[in-house]
Parts: C-alpha cells; structure tokens; sequence
C-alpha cells in the first residue's frame, strides 16, 4: 500500500516538472520611463487552448514616483492587426519593487506590454510603456 502511495507521488512531481519546463519564457525590454525594470513573462497553453500567462518584475519603480507621477500599472495583450485589451492592474510591492500577475487568455501570438496610467481600468493605453515582449506560443 505504501509503495502505491509513493508511485503516484512520485508520477505527480514528474508531472509538475513537465508542465514546467513545457512553458515557454519571453524577457521583457524596459521602456525609457523606468529603464531598470526587468520582466519575463512565462506562457504556457492548457488543456482549453488557452495560453495561461504568468508575468514577473523587478526593480520596478512605484508608479507614483515615475516623472510624471501615475497611479497604477497595467498589463495589456496585443494580437497582430487587433487593438490592445487591458489584461489587469500590476501592483508593485513598494518593500522590494517586484511584481507579479497572472491570467489566462486566448491568444497566442501577441505582444504583452506594461503602461503606467491613472486609471486602473483605462480605455486604452495612454502612459508610458515600462515593460515589453512578444509572445510567440
């Protein structure tokens, strides 16, 4: 019984790690606004035919002390010929200047981007671009 119990552990963590190592990395360029911002975005595409995203940063400044000021950041998905869509608010931990988002969406060849706006549920993106990368999954 013990050994069952273990097998399918072990076949569980496998099955962790390839999932893992199945999802494809894409650094993010910093824009002019916070040039020390660092980003990768992580895709992967599930069961659905969705491509699950998960973007990290770091030493991405607060938005309020960028020149000039903003409110908040957000994360935008832009495929080929198609307008952007708001994804989310990115909130920036203020302690180590990192952070994170993740969701899911149904494209998977776009551009992913960062703008810093006033408004956490603009129209359109309006503020300056801090972080971006193409993602090709």
């Amino acid at each position: 019984m013990k050994s069952g119990k273990a097998l399918t552990l072990v076949v569980a963590v496998v099955l962790v790690f390839v999932a893992a190592a199945s999802a494809d990395k894409f650094r993010m360029r910093a824009g002019e606004s916070n040039p020390a911002a660092v980003g990768v975005v992580h895709a992967n595409s599930d069961r659905n035919g969705n491509v699950a995203i998960e973007l990290e940063a770091k030493h991405l400044a607060p938005p309020n002390r960028l020149n000039p000021p903003h409110s908040t950041y957000v994360v935008w998905a832009q495929p080929a010929g198609k307008p952007a869509e708001a994804l989310g608010e990115l909130r920036v931990n203020s302690d180590d200047m990192a952070a994170s988002f993740k969701t899911t969406g149904p494209y998977h060849n776009f551009d992913i981007f960062v703008t810093a706006e006033d408004s956490p549920k603009p129209d359109a993106p309006s503020g300056p671009e801090v972080l971006r990368a193409s993602v090709q999954k």
